[in-house]
């Protein structure tokens, strides 16, 4: 690729350096001196700033908000066969880490790659192209995913609500075969789940060091996993020695999966799974009047936050669920509690459990404050790529 002298040159207004200098990879619309709307999208083009100074090449999408995803800073050119020499290093961190083939292989900008996310579970890939950027590079990216990986099937699941702001057609596509249900393997446990049918990539590999984490605390303990989906949660608490797993979940195929999983990992009977409304099943627990009487309350809900717009109103049902939970735990009991959502950071989860345990009338105590999973890595000046706030109270 000898584009250095051909790509198209965007110029930034004055003052709007900073952020991407400290470690942020986006460029915004409102950024730009100007948007050159006849450009394709997914272009490759030179980021300089006011005053003509290099800032880095990158994808640009004249139709998105983010405009400019930056792939190299300054004046480094980007090197032949990024691609595959990007998906390689991605790859080999991890094996670093000690993951094989059941991990996130891949995430965004994180590793390079902005808006290539790419996760293995076993013989087989579920990769998403967010960014028009990448979808351009498509046959690149499964060509050195095909030789990096020697996968028998891969499947496209581009049907995220990403593609749609970056003007991309939604839909799946299946590269050799993917049977309709995989599974995946986490220390010990195994799980399966309807691949093209089922939540996100299928599995949420970035709670896998947050479930090892709660082993030793479920021991003994009566555990209510809420949103359990088929069971993450709920099979590392009866695989940890918890008395009793019950598991709530509105999807009536998940919990067919979390029934499904229970009795391939040998925990039948140990954990009952209900399809029920969450939210209903904590007002229930909060007023005493379920049947059983949980000491340990997982609550790990979806995205509630899609944008900015709905964060006030967001916020509010945080504070309700946790205050619920709260309010319905036993001195010594515990709440483990999650976010997913990179609009909400860790000093606001902070408060959102402040305002939930005084609103419960509760005294809690932070046992540990935790993120993501190493395979979904955090970039430095990118508070985005940190999504997952994760925390453990225990109740005085």
């Amino acid at each position: 690729m000898n584009a250095e002298t051909t790509m198209p040159v965007l110029k930034l207004k004055p003052k709007e350096e900073r952020r991407l200098q400290f470690g942020h990879c986006w460029v915004f619309s409102n950024e730009l001196s100007v948007v050159d709307t006849a450009l394709k999208a997914g272009s490759l083009c030179k980021v300089i700033g006011h005053a003509a100074q290099p800032v880095g090449v990158g994808f640009f999408n004249p139709h998105s908000l983010i405009s400019v995803r930056l792939l190299t800073r300054g004046a480094a050119e980007l090197e032949p066969d990024f691609v595959s020499k990007r998906l390689k290093a991605a790859i080999d961190y991890r094996k670093s880490l000690g993951l094989g083939k059941f991990c996130r292989l891949c995430f965004s900008e994180a590793d390079n790659l902005p808006g290539l996310i790419v996760d293995g579970y076993g013989d087989y890939l579920v990769v998403e192209f967010l960014s028009a950027g990448m979808d351009n590079l498509k046959a690149e990216v499964l060509s050195a995913l095909d030789s990096l990986c020697k996968p028998k099937g891969i499947l496209l699941k581009n049907d995220s609500e990403f593609r749609k702001l970056e003007g991309l057609a939604c839909g799946q596509e299946i590269i050799g075969e993917v049977p309709d249900v995989i599974f995946a393997e986490e220390d010990g446990l195994k799980y399966t789940f309807p691949v093209k049918t089922g939540q996100k990539t299928g599995f949420y590999y970035d709670q896998r060091e947050n479930r090892l984490f709660l082993a030793p605390f479920f021991k003994g303990r009566r555990v209510l996993d809420l949103y359990s989906y088929v069971g993450g949660f709920a099979l590392r608490a009866a695989a940890s020695g918890a008395e009793q797993v019950w598991g709530v979940e509105s999807s009536k195929t998940a919990v067919e999966f979390a029934e499904k999983n229970a009795e391939l990992n040998g925990f039948s009977g140990r954990i009952v799974f209900h399809k029920a409304d969450a939210e209903e099943t904590l007002n229930a627990f909060a007023k005493k009047e379920l049947p059983e009487t949980p000491d340990f309350v997982v609550l790990d809900p979806p995205n509630l936050v899609k944008n900015r717009k709905n964060l006030t109103n967001a916020l509010k049902l945080y504070v309700r669920l946790n205050e619920l939970a709260l309010r319905g735990l036993p001195s010594g009991g515990f709440l483990a509690t999650a976010n997913c959502s990179h609009h909400v950071s860790r000093e606001m989860f902070e408060g959102i459990l402040a305002r939930a345990s005084s609103r419960a009338g509760r005294k809690t105590v932070l046992v540990e404050f935790r993120g993501q999973a190493k395979d979904h890595p955090v970039l430095v000046g990118m508070p985005e790529t940190s999504y997952l706030q994760f925390a453990l109270l225990r109740v005085l």
